[in-house]
Order: structure tokens, then sequence, then C-alpha cells
């Protein structure tokens, strides 16, 4: 099944899918979520509906917002370009450039709709909370976690022998 990331189209489908219900979900939290309050989950984990200005953590929130949605275009043309240059058997690697541009796209297109990026998901205790993000964010990171196994995996691949 993880083959199936190094073809286009099997990769366009999980990204049109991704993008759905990344933009699904957003859609109901800005309809229904109440602004900056804290409605618990589970224990450690609550929905938390905020806006990001910027990128990550709201890093950059100062630039304009045209400049941010070059930027990620970059980002995903780069993306693009590794997904096309990444070895067939790389599968895991395949599946993260998949991932990382589905995140992407989202994020960018809430900015294009919205003027900002909706965030959602809140982990936290007590005395400690973590940033807020949404779905497209952790597509995006999940996506960099599976290009390290990958490269984890095929640097422990023996090397073939010389002939």
């Amino acid at each position: 099944m993880l083959a199936a990331f190094n073809r286009p189209g099997p990769v366009l489908i999980f990204i049109a899918i991704a993008l759905i219900l990344d933009q699904a979900i957003k859609y109901a939290v800005e309809i229904y979520l109440p602004m900056h309050e804290l409605i618990p989950v589970m224990p450690f984990w609550a929905l938390y509906r905020t806006h990001n200005l910027g990128v990550a953590f709201s890093m950059l929130s100062h630039l304009d917002s045209w400049f941010i949605v070059g930027l990620r275009l970059v980002i995903v043309a780069f993306v693009l370009w590794l997904w096309r240059k990444t070895s067939p058997e790389q599968h895991f690697a395949h599946l993260g450039f998949a991932m990382i541009i589905a995140g992407a796209l989202g994020n960018i297109i809430d900015r294009l709709t919205y003027g900002y990026v909706v965030d959602y998901i809140l982990f936290y205790t007590q005395t400690w909370s973590f940033a807020v993000f949404n779905l497209a964010d952790s597509f995006i990171t999940i996506g960099a976690i599976f290009i390290v196994i990958d490269e984890i995996i095929q640097h422990r691949k023996p090397e073939p022998p010389e002939a």
C-alpha cells in the first residue's frame, strides 16, 4: 500500500481527501467553537479556537499574508521536487512528502480564505500547554517524522557488494 505513494495518482487522491477533511473540520470550528474558550475533550486535550496570523507557533506573524503564502508555495514546490527525486523504494518518505504537501496546502487555503490559519487542538496540563495547532499541522509533523524514519531505514540497509 505504501508503494502507491510514489505514483502521482494515489498521492493526488490522498492530498485531496486530506484537504477536504482538514477544511471541513476548520469550517466546523469556525462555525461552532467559541473563540478562545477551552472545551475539554480529555484531561490533557481540549479544543481551543484561535487564529494564527503567522506560520508555525505564530512565528513571522508580523509579515504580510502574501509573503507567507508565497513562502509556503515555495516550500510545497520544493517538497514536490523532493518527492519526484526520491527513490521509488523509499515508501515512508513518499508518504511523508504527500502529508507535508497536504498540510501546507490546507494552511494556504486558510490564509487565502480567512486571512489567517484556523487552529483548534490544544494539549495541556495544569502547569503547561503546547501551542494550539490543527490537522494540517499534524500532517506536516507526521510527514516529517515519516521522512526521518525512511532515512533511518535507508541508512541501516546493507550496502550492496561491489562487483
